[in-house]
């Protein structure tokens, strides 16, 4: 028979619907409840992602870490069966502490006693501004309704150590920025035959910005998602200051630059519009990137993907050389995290560009999956003739 005790949850008024805390309002096996953590440098060398779900359906809880630094990512994963203290997030080597709610977290990876180079850290993420709601997500394939989440996004800055490949980092509030997102909800994840919907409603197009910037004085979030002839499913730009009521930025349209061959966006201005429909300009350099499916479990990554068994106590450490972009041709079918310089109305601020443009985006000018940026014009031959010291 299933266990229907009630767990420690149940004990706090937090209830939804009449049924326990171990249950969720749905039978849908993709319920999921997560966060993740984004921590990077201001000088564009070290971008650490970390995040924790569980899935209540499939009776699975898993967490991750990853670490770019030069040409390499260190990734931690781990994996285990959901227990009954939600309130304990903790899943092999990482974990998550609420010290305050929607203030202050800590951020948590052992070391690996056989590995002293490996990936660890403790640090401590504390908000700088007020939690922000992102509008309500929904996405369908065909009729089925396949995502449907609520999410909120917020930064603040970081402090704490980081050890890696046998260097510590010691993080201070001025030289290091984080962001984070909750959410929860239905999201596919793997294990389900495409069916019916899956022949008939193939996927043309994705292209996703999401940009959550922290200035000194302010708060920017800019979200637009896009189907293959440009059709916008998803829009938000907008300001938050503490002590002010949050101003909405217009409708975002970003002109992105891509490096050449690629579909790796190196600067973007993002064009907003302020009170009295005063044009804006949000200026985006990135400095380092992050797939998301190289490590991190985000699909269309081949090793681990979030929500499915591994097992009990399943832990696994790993490190994936970039230098060479063929070895991980599937990444570019994902969203990337980069970290990045924003300017706007002459302040500086970092944030993340976190994007994904794959398959045909009429307003890009991609045609298909294997469309690209077209390559840089090939410079001008110089001949004798040409010399500017002649007579």
């Amino acid at each position: 028979m299933p266990d229907d005790r009630p767990i420690p949850l149940d004990e706090y008024p937090v209830h939804q619907v009449p049924l326990s805390m171990r249950h969720v309002a749905t039978g849908d096996r993709n319920a999921y409840d997560r966060c993740i953590f984004h921590v990077f440098d201001h000088a564009g060398s070290a971008l650490l992602i970390t995040g924790l779900g569980v899935y209540p359906n499939t009776g699975v809880t898993d967490a991750y870490a990853t670490l770019r630094t030069g040409d390499r990512i260190l990734a931690v994963r781990a994996s285990d069966a959901l227990g009954e203290d939600r309130t304990r997030m903790e899943t092999g080597p990482l974990s998550i502490t609420v010290e305050e709610p929607l203030r202050r977290f800590r951020l948590r990876c052992a070391a690996d006693p056989e590995d002293p180079d490996g990936l660890s850290f403790d640090l401590t993420w504390s908000a700088d501004f007020p939690a922000l709601w992102e509008p309500h997500h929904t996405q369908r394939k065909g009729d089925r309704l396949i995502l449907e989440a609520r999410r909120f996004v917020q930064a603040g800055s970081v402090t704490g150590t980081l050890w890696a490949r046998g260097e510590a980092r010691v993080l201070s509030a001025g030289e290091w920025t984080g962001t984070r997102d909750r959410s929860w909800g239905n999201r596919p994840i793997p294990g389900e035959e495409a069916g019916r919907a899956g022949d008939e409603h193939p996927t043309e197009g994705f292209h996703w910005l999401w940009c959550p910037v922290r200035f000194e004085d302010r708060f920017v979030m800019v979200l637009l998602q896009e189907d293959a002839d440009g059709f916008r499913t998803l829009n938000d730009a907008v300001e938050v200051r503490e002590g002010h009521r949050d101003r909405q930025l217009g409708w975002p349209q970003a002109d992105i630059t891509y490096r050449p061959g690629t579909r790796t966006p190196e600067s973007a201005v993002v064009h907003l519009t302020g009170p009295a429909r005063k044009p804006l300009e949000l200026h985006a350099r990135t400095l380092l990137s992050s797939p998301l499916a190289i490590g991190a479990g985000y699909p269309p990554a081949d090793d681990w993907q979030h929500g499915t068994w591994r097992g009990r106590e399943w832990s696994d450490r790993r490190v994936y050389d970039l230098s060479e972009p063929s070895a991980h041709p599937l990444a570019a079918y994902g969203v990337t995290d980069h970290s990045a310089r924003f300017t706007l109305e002459g302040r500086t601020g970092y944030g993340l560009f976190e994007h994904g443009s794959f398959g045909r985006h009429d307003p890009s000018g991609f045609t298909g999956f294997d469309s690209v940026a077209p390559p840089l014009p090939p410079a001008p031959r110089h001949t004798p003739d040409d010399r500017q010291d002649r007579p």
